[in-house]
Order: structure tokens, then sequence, then C-alpha cells
């Protein structure tokens, strides 16, 4: 059976859970407030912008989001109108050649039923993780994205992610050297609630870098 989304697996439970097992974060927690994780965009809108944010800054990447939304009408981007769209036209957002081959497969493979996203909401994670990593472009963090902020997972742990990683060598004082064996076992107490505890590292890195941009 699929994990319940957090609205349903109750936030307050999980931010109860993560307080009492970490220090750290509970430092975190009772700084930022209580957790107010939403869910975003779903479908295959959702991972158009999540491509599109690959490896950009956040400011990059809401500068294309915003063109793509205004040459799709801003009413959302089906799979229909993203495959009849040609290279040249996308290529006017900002999207990168590679970036664009990557949408208009993820476009095919949904047109042909290969991805469905209302039977991915019955799936568990790694099965999800699995159906869109098929896609040339889409890997584990993008898939993990979409685990998170359009179906609200609530234990999900994207390891790979640089905010994630940045924000626990920061609070955690974790090496670079064997970062991944001691994150994932700081993580491990965060269960049933990594999701959870990710959405608080994001915000500790924003207070980081409101931080240093106020610094003389």
């Amino acid at each position: 059976m699929p994990d319940l989304p957090p609205e349903k697996a109750n936030f307050a439970e999980a931010v109860n859970h993560l307080r009492a097992g970490d220090p750290r974060l509970a430092a975190v927690i009772d700084r930022v407030g209580p957790c107010r994780l939403e869910c975003r965009a779903q479908g295959i809108t959702a991972l158009v912008y999540s491509v599109a944010g690959q490896q950009l800054s956040g400011r990059s990447a809401r500068a294309i989001r915003t063109r793509l939304d205004t040459l799709f009408g801003n009413n959302g981007i089906s799979p229909e109108q993203l495959a009849r769209t040609g290279e040249e036209e996308l290529r006017t957002t900002g999207l990168s050649r590679m970036k664009i081959k990557c949408l208009h497969s993820l476009a095919e493979q949904v047109l042909a039923g290969t991805i469905d996203f209302q039977k991915l909401e019955t799936m568990d994670d790694e099965a999800i993780i699995t159906v869109l990593s098929r896609v040339k472009g889409i890997g584990r963090w993008t898939a993990e994205m979409y685990l998170i902020f359009s179906l609200l997972r609530p234990d999900i742990f994207p390891i790979d992610d640089f905010a994630i990683r940045t924000a626990m060598t920061s609070l955690y004082d974790l090496p670079k050297t064997d970062f991944n064996a001691r994150a994932r076992q700081v993580a491990e107490g965060w269960r049933p609630f990594r999701t959870v505890a990710c959405w608080y590292l994001y915000r500790y890195l924003g207070i980081l870098r409101d931080g240093e941009k106020q610094a003389p």
C-alpha cells in the first residue's frame, strides 16, 4: 500500500516525533514554527517545472517557469500541448536542448499511457521513482521532488539534493568524506517523517542565507 500523505499522517505528530528525537532539528523547528508544507502543481506540469529547474538557481528556475506559464497560457501544461510545441519555441523560455528532448519524451510517454498520473498515486514511493526515471533526463532527484511536493509523501529523503546536503553539513557538522553514510544515519531517526524533516532543512538553509546577506 502507498504511504499516506503528510496531511493524513498529521503534521503535528510528525513535528512532535522529530522534536523528541533530534535536538538540533528541534531548535530549527522552534525557530521556524509549524510545518507549512503544501501541495504544488501535479501531473505533467509539476515534472516540467522540475526538469526546467534542474541544476539552476532558484531565481533562474522561476524565470523559466514564468515563461513556460506564459507560453502555455497560464492554464497548466498538457501533454498534447507539450508534444506539439517545437524545440525553437521552447528554447525561447530558456530551456536547454537536452531538457527539451526530455520534456518531449515525457509528453510522449504520458500520451502513450506509459506514465499514468492517477495510477502513480496508488503506487509506493520506489515504484513511482522507477516509472518516472524511465524518461531520459528524469532521475531520482526529480522523481523525489514530485513525491514530496506533488504527492506529499511523508517519508522521502532526497540525499542528492544540494540544499539538503548543504543544510545537513551545517546543522550536523557532517564531513564531506563519507557524507552519505553519516547523513543517512541522522535521517534514520526521522522516519517515518523524513519529508517533514527535509522541509525544515529547506527553511533552515533559508535562515542561513538570510544571515549571510545581513552580515557586514
